[in-house]
């Protein structure tokens, strides 16, 4: 889950956390301070206080606490962060390498990640956009493929810089999903808006006097991003709770009896390991499908009329 400070270990009864910056807007001013602040035994500092992982202010007014804008650098923002580095230091390097020897062979990192480079261009840009207008769009899937698939990666490792569930927050998966939707409605031609509001192939009484069929295709402009959106947060968030419930079986069977806790802990660490292995494959799967489902929507709505 999110937290203000990224857990490493324990050891004893002792946290090894890395502290992360609380950022506040509160009465018209911002207060910043570590989130290591927090740790004394009251949970207070400056006025505020963290309580089930929220940030509220002790004063309170009518029996309520005051509206806390919390602008924090949590876990999932430091786990986009790193990803985010990431990303900019592969890229900017194989495109350099590009740039100074366009005609030789790839090789290091730049030959892994060529394949699926050309993958994206060649089996979802071109197929699904079209030969003429692809290459405007190719920054925006390279963008999310790998965003998407290195936050599925970073996701499964367990300890820093990995753990951080970025692609199970459904705030990342809402915002890169309103993002294909403005692209989307950005690049709708005059016959995509057309369709939409005056559907071809219906019976007019769908759409006089009442408009039921522009209703229904307006909705479905809102759907598919809700989809996309859904799929992801869905997909990842089952994986991480899967694994979870395996490890919490060792924990419940041992508190039963010791022998029963390990004679379960072989089959769960092999479940686990199996899940794991299975995770591997729905990183890239889910980036997959994203990406795909992306480029149809911005082929949908840049496709031009057939003209007999």
């Amino acid at each position: 889950m999110d937290n203000h400070e990224w857990h490493i270990a324990t050891v004893g009864h002792a946290h090894l956390t890395i502290p992360l910056p609380v950022i506040i807007l509160y009465d018209g001013r911002i207060t910043a301070f570590w989130s290591s602040k927090f740790h004394n035994p009251e949970h207070t500092f400056r006025g505020f206080k963290l309580e089930d992982g929220r940030i509220i202010p002790v004063e309170q007014q009518d029996g309520k606490p005051k509206k806390v804008i919390d602008l924090s650098i949590t876990k999932t923002v430091a786990g986009i962060m790193i990803s985010s580095v990431l990303l900019l230091w592969i890229f900017i390097s194989i495109a350099r390498k590009y740039s100074r020897n366009p005609k030789s062979a790839p090789r290091g990192i730049q030959s892994l990640l060529e394949p699926l480079i050309l993958f994206i261009r060649d089996d979802i840009a071109k197929s699904s956009i079209g030969e003429k207008k692809y290459e405007k769009y190719m920054p925006y899937l390279l963008t999310i493929f790998f965003f998407i698939f290195f936050n599925n990666l970073l996701g499964i490792i367990p300890f820093f810089p990995g753990g951080a569930n970025v692609t199970g927050n459904i705030a990342v998966t809402m915002v890169m999903a309103v993002f294909t939707l403005i692209i989307t409605t950005i690049s709708g031609n005059r016959h995509y808006w057309v369709d939409i509001v005056n559907t071809p192939g219906v019976p007019w009484w769908l759409k006089m006097p009442v408009p039921l069929m522009p209703v229904v295709e307006l909705i479905g402009l809102i759907t598919k991003p809700f989809v996309l959106m859904v799929r992801l947060f869905a997909n990842i968030t089952a994986g991480h709770i899967i694994v979870l419930g395996f490890v919490s079986l060792v924990f419940i069977f041992g508190a039963i009896s010791e022998a029963i806790g390990l004679g379960v802990s072989v089959v769960s660490v092999a479940f686990i390991l199996f899940m794991d292995l299975l995770e591997l494959l729905v990183a890239f799967i889910q980036a997959y499908v994203f990406t795909l489902l992306s480029a149809l929507y911005f082929g949908l709505a840049t496709i031009e009329p057939e003209h007999h």
